[in-house]
């Protein structure tokens, strides 16, 4: 693996900071978005072709934030064959707040104690959807200090999406993400190219703490969800026209720089709407557009017309979807298959779409690219960066590896339980009633889950949480327990030991969302 490096080794500036490896988790069980429409009693399409959303995954009472990171971690260091003590930042961003003082990341560090490993700094990282992209900047910005002791920093972004009954409970999901990051990666930052948009807003936010469910305007959300793009464009484009002037050269910056765009995606038809969007940001920004031949054919007519002014407008809306449907084919819907088929994880949909992307492509399709990333939270918090594939695409390389680690996404998603939208919404109602609630033990069946997940056993009457993780073999019995004894902990031996069960001192079941 690339990206750990000898304190010796060390430069005054690592080479190609980024993503090494990725790992994504999403729940076992998901509800069809069509017969979800019937059972809501809604109009046919509304949720398949509205939103442009195929499947749901949730989570049933017996997972929650830390059981998903805990697996997605471990996973991503099995299938990595990375040693504990190689990790010396960790960094979880996550809104789905299920305590109000311990984070994620400290329950999470329970998986390090076998290697001893204690010396791992980063904490967790809260702003609705965004914080995933926080805990990313803060790992590269990290590796690039002088605070990097040469070992690899590891970033988890993790949430459960759930809703009020209601038109957005079909905008919900779970899932988590996991990144090595380090130098020499496949997916390198390029520097100094981070367009960031902040403001105050209340589009999406979480008021009530005895509730997983957000107080959300929706309208409002979409008003601000495309302002930042358009902030986050301008900045990102201003400062590479600085950069290439540097250079020499003149050129002007637009959508076909890109070789590939993602983004942070509530639902699928919003980021069909986002790359239409910079498209007529494009052609407003042109000194002299081209609207007898290519892309900007017959747009004359919106050459006017103020971006502030159109985030409701279909006529434009409609004009720009049409001039960037081949853009939307070669560039950004290969993205959209976790978000398609499991729906919106939050701090991680970003990434789910990232490695969604990078499943569906060969490595000589990606090698040398730039993908371009929006990332936004509500509040708000967004910024739009770029990522430059390696050009090494040689079997064996550190793209080629992780291209192939992420080709199972589809046979993973197919091999997902399908339940009615009766025992969806009876798995809602149960995680509303016991949001909280301690002492509980979880009603959620365990032969259900993948794998090599982890799960919650029980919640204790001080609201402190114990974990078990199913077996990667199902002829083994579960995994050891860590049980108190006189304030201690202790390990029953197993001969099925690979990590103990794993008890945490967290609040209530999982919290929360946001778009």
């Amino acid at each position: 693996m690339p990206g750990s490096a000898s304190i010796s080794c060390l430069g005054p500036w690592p080479k190609d900071v980024g993503i090494i490896a990725m790992e994504l988790y999403f729940p076992s069980q998901y509800v069809d978005q069509a017969e979800l429409e019937q059972f809501d009693g809604v109009s046919a399409g509304k949720y398949t072709v509205g939103l442009g959303q195929a499947r749901m995954g949730f989570c049933s009472d017996r997972e929650d934030i830390n059981s998903l990171c805990l697996t997605v971690v471990q996973r991503l260091m099995e299938r990595n064959g990375l040693s504990y003590d190689s990790v010396g930042r960790l960094e979880v961003g996550t809104e789905t707040i299920i305590d109000k003082s311990k984070s994620v990341k400290t329950v999470i560090m329970q998986l390090f104690e076998d290697s001893g490993n204690t010396d791992v700094e980063g904490i967790d990282t809260t702003n609705a959807c965004y914080g995933g992209t926080a805990a990313l900047f803060n790992a590269v910005n990290w590796v690039e200090s002088s605070s990097w002791d040469g070992r690899y920093a590891l970033v988890v972004a993790g949430d459960i999406a759930v809703y009020a009954t209601g038109s957005a409970r079909p905008t919900g999901g779970a899932g988590a993400v996991a990144m090595l990051v380090g130098p020499n990666a496949p997916l390198a930052f390029e520097r100094g190219l981070r367009g960031t948009h902040m403001q105050h807003a209340y589009d999406f936010y979480k008021p009530d703490l005895m509730s997983e469910y957000p107080v959300v305007d929706g309208k409002l959300s979409i008003e601000c969800y495309l302002s930042a793009l358009d902030h986050c464009y301008s900045v990102y484009r201003n400062k590479i026209h600085a950069q290439w002037q540097r250079e020499g050269s003149e050129k002007r910056f637009s959508l076909d720089d890109f070789g590939y765009l993602v983004f942070h995606s509530p639902y699928c038809k919003l980021v069909q709407k986002s790359l239409a969007r910079l498209m007529l940001n494009d052609f407003l920004s042109h000194p002299s557009p081209n609207t007898v031949t290519g892309p900007f054919t017959g747009l004359d007519v919106f050459r006017d017309v103020k971006p502030e002014e159109t985030y409701f407008d279909r006529d434009v809306e409609k004009a720009f979807m049409k001039a960037s449907a081949d853009l939307f084919e070669r560039k950004t819907k290969s993205s959209l298959l976790i978000s398609n088929e499991n729906g919106n994880m939050y701090t991680p949909s970003v990434y789910g779409c990232l490695a969604s992307l990078i499943a569906q492509q060969t490595p000589l399709q990606i090698a040398g690219q730039r993908i371009g990333v929006f990332s936004y939270g509500s509040g708000f918090a967004a910024t739009l960066y770029s990522l430059r594939v390696t050009q090494d695409h040689t079997p064996g390389s550190s793209l080629d590896k992780l291209v192939s680690s992420l080709s199972d996404l589809k046979a993973r998603l197919d091999s997902r339980k399908k339940v009615l939208p009766a025992v969806f919404s009876e798995n809602m109602k149960l995680r509303e009633e016991t949001h909280h609630l301690a002492p509980y033990i979880p009603r959620g069946s365990v032969e259900d889950l993948f794998p090599g997940t982890w799960y919650l056993t029980r919640v204790d009457d001080k609201h402190r949480r114990e974990y078990a993780r199913r077996p990667l073999d199902d002829d083994l019995p579960a995994e050891p327990e860590l049980v108190r004894s006189s304030g201690a902990t202790e390990h029953i031996p197993s001969p099925a030991k690979k990590m103990p069960r794993i008890p945490t001192a967290t609040a209530s079941p999982d919290a929360a969302v946001s778009n």
